[in-house]
């Protein structure tokens, strides 16, 4: 028996606990019922507060949403700095990662670099749940709205 428990004992039967020794019965064998907030027991150490977390998120089912979220958090680290510059992540859908390029020659490159970056994702983030990538160029104006359209005819020449 470790020295505190000694030292918890002794207070008990000071205090008005339980003896440590009991006159009864003999052959008589009494057991304590365990309450589980007794010091000394096991279970009874403080835990992690990343594994109390952990465990809520797997029991609420959070923990596809908070990988995908990490997945879109650390784009600088998957794609690199040059190439996180230029390229932004949108979003998450059906197994599907959107990224949005500043222009369409990094589209094509990042299209070139689909497997590496798939790859790197499924490494790190497995619980994400991404299975493609796609990378789409910068919006192209419209010409259905605004001074250069006619309803239902597409767009004009300004020039004569």
């Amino acid at each position: 028996m470790s020295e505190a428990a000694r030292v918890y004992q002794h207070f008990r039967e000071i205090f008005g606990g339980e003896p440590r020794t009991r006159t009864g019965r003999p052959g008589r064998v009494r057991t304590r019922e365990v309450s589980g907030s007794e010091p000394f027991t096991p279970g009874r150490d403080p835990k992690p507060l990343a594994d109390t977390i952990d465990s809520l998120s797997t029991q609420l089912g959070w923990n596809g949403p908070l990988s995908q979220h990490d997945v879109l958090a650390s784009w600088a680290d998957i794609a690199g700095e040059e190439t996180a510059r230029h390229s932004e992540p949108i979003a998450i859908e059906g197994g599907m990662l959107q990224v949005r390029c500043e222009s369409t020659a990094w589209a094509t490159q990042l299209r070139m670099m689909r497997t590496q970056l798939l790859t790197e994702i499924m490494t790190r983030f497995p619980g994400a749940g991404v299975e493609s990538i796609r990378f789409q160029g910068p919006d192209a104006p419209t010409w259905k709205r605004g001074p250069r359209s006619v309803p239902g005819r597409g767009p004009r020449d300004t020039y004569g």
